[in-house]
């Protein structure tokens, strides 16, 4: 649980504003440190057969212009990679979203630091109409990206390949989501959010990702 924890701890949120092809947008920024040098990071967020093994599988056409589709639904078009240092993609959800282009993207940058770790910094931008924001606030995709970061930490310091599925039902998993929905209700607030509102959102986010086993 200590190794969890300080990997929820390892990260800095915030929650912002931005534009895509669509218009206006709401933010969720993670950044952090990895221990690994700066081509094993692009690696692991580029190369199919590690990408499996932190978030999930991905097909189709991966270079700059193509089109890729994850396992877990999300689809989109490789935007901008630039090696090792820049990666954006489109990011959209569900058998409907293509009729909503351009409201979804995510982008990563990767910078290597004096004593040869990589500075991570991963920004997703969206247009969030009803019901996900109002209801969820930045953790709607923030918990997401915190549980999947989590898995890439482990990917690239022992090598590990997570089940995330496992890993969301677990005692330490449950309390992983609670706590990353508690650190992105703060990230709300610091970007203004009502406090009624937020705490709504952190309990609706906890129930949303760690349902009651019961």
């Amino acid at each position: 649980m200590k190794d969890v924890l300080a990997e929820l701890a390892a990260a800095r949120r915030a929650m912002g504003k931005g534009k895509v092809p669509a218009g206006e947008a709401y933010t969720v920024e993670l950044r952090r440190r990895y221990e690994a040098q700066i081509d094993d990071v692009w690696d692991a967020i580029t190369n199919p057969e590690r990408l499996r093994r932190w978030l999930t599988q991905a097909t189709g056409d991966l270079r700059l212009g193509g089109k890729f589709e994850l396992d877990s639904g999300e689809h989109g078009e490789i935007l901008r990679c630039e090696p090792p240092r820049l990666l954006k993609v489109s990011w959209l959800y569900g058998a409907d979203a293509d009729a909503w282009p351009g409201t979804s993207d995510v982008e990563v940058r990767l910078a290597s630091t004096p004593t040869g770790d990589t500075e991570f910094e991963l920004i997703h931008a969206a247009v969030v109409d009803e019901p996900l924001f109002p209801t969820y606030g930045p953790g709607a995709g923030g918990v997401g990206w915190d549980l999947a970061l989590l898995a890439l930490a482990r990917l690239l310091t022992g090598g590990e390949t997570t089940d995330h599925n496992t890993i969301q039902k677990s005692p330490e998993g449950r309390e992983f989501i609670r706590r990353s929905a508690v650190a992105w209700g703060e990230a709300h607030l610091a970007a203004g959010g009502e406090p009624e509102h937020v705490k709504a959102a952190v309990e609706a986010t906890t129930r949303f990702y760690a349902p009651d086993p019961t």
